[in-house]
Parts: structure tokens; sequence; C-alpha cells
């Protein structure tokens, strides 16, 4: 079975360390650990991309060359592309709601503010699609989320983010091979 895995951020080097950008994070950590040696992404339409096997399953990893706000088009286009259906669509994106490092899977449901999920959702003509969503944490004066989304995650956090990434490469392998509601139920406690 194949999937296309849809890690969400920004291009350039300015947003590379931001928690805007923990889907791409999470995506160059699957690559790095998905076989014997590191695979690289290969600049593609609208985006980097590359391919990895995990526990006999193709996962097709994209970082979205589109912005967060076009992210749609890059999915529909891979997609299609891929020749894959919704429901074998994953997208990993940043949540300021869940404390940092927090995952919470879901098959379906509204962009909640998100301006990515939301042009996949417009672009797409559906919500039922899963997401990850990667908890940034919510600690900004009020006014300033602008610059906690854009800005890098602290020291203090980081022991959450690589623990937080670590559990993600294993969700997204578990959601391959055992499908989402298995993998809700084992990832999405406390």
């Amino acid at each position: 079975m194949k999937f296309l895995v849809v890690g969400l951020g920004n291009p350039g080097e300015e947003y590379a360390q931001t928690r805007h950008n923990i889907g791409f994070m999470v995506l160059d950590v699957l690559a790095s650990v998905a076989g014997s040696a590191p695979v690289d992404f290969i600049s593609s339409r609208y985006g980097w991309r590359t391919q990895v096997r995990r526990a006999g399953h193709q996962l097709v990893l994209l970082k979205p060359s589109t912005y967060m706000n076009l992210s749609g088009q890059a999915v529909r286009y891979w997609l299609g592309a891929e020749k894959l259906g919704v429901e074998q669509l994953l997208v990993i994106t940043d949540d300021l709601s869940l404390p940092v490092g927090r995952l919470r899977l879901r098959g379906h449901g509204s962009a909640g503010g998100h301006n990515g999920l939301s042009h996949i959702e417009e672009t797409l003509g559906t919500q039922a699609y899963a997401r990850v969503r990667f908890g940034i944490g919510a600690d900004f004066p009020k006014g300033r989320q602008v610059d906690h989304v854009l800005g890098s995650f602290g020291p203090a956090e980081w022991p959450d983010v690589v623990a937080g990434i670590d559990r993600c490469v294993n969700l997204v392998s578990m959601y391959a091979t055992s499908g989402l509601a298995h993998t809700m139920t084992d990832f999405n406690k406390g």
C-alpha cells in the first residue's frame, strides 16, 4: 500500500527551525531513519519529495514549496500524480492549542483556523483526510501569535520537540501498517 505523507511548512532557510515548520522537521527525521541510509529529498513540482518504505508500505514524503497558505496545490497535484485517494493522505502540521510535543491524530475535521489545512480542505473539497496536529504551545503575549508561530522553539522546549518528533515518526509507521482507528487509540492518549 502507498501513502502520501505531507509535512506542512514554509520553504526557505529563514523558516527552517520555526514552529510552523514542524511538519518539515518530522519528514526530515522520517527520511533519515527509513532505511540503512538516509534518503534525500528531490526538488519536484510543488515541493521536495522522496520515497521510503516502512513495514512493507511505500510512503511518498512531500514538503510543499508553495508556502503554507497554498499547501492544497501541492497536495492535490501529488495525490493525482501518485494515483492516490484522500484515504491515503496524511498531513502533519503545527497546532497552537496543544502543548509542545503533544500529538493529536484525526481522520477528518475543521481546519481550526490553520491556513494550510484550510487551503487543503478548499482545494480537495473535503475535510475527510487524516491529519496529525503537532503541539507548538501557545505561550506568547496577546497579539504576538505570528511571531510565536514563525519563531524558533526555546532551549527548554527542545526535549519535548525531539520526543514529539520521534513519536510522530512512529505514528506515521503505525498509520501505514495498522490504519487510522488503531493509531488514534494508541497516540491520542493523554
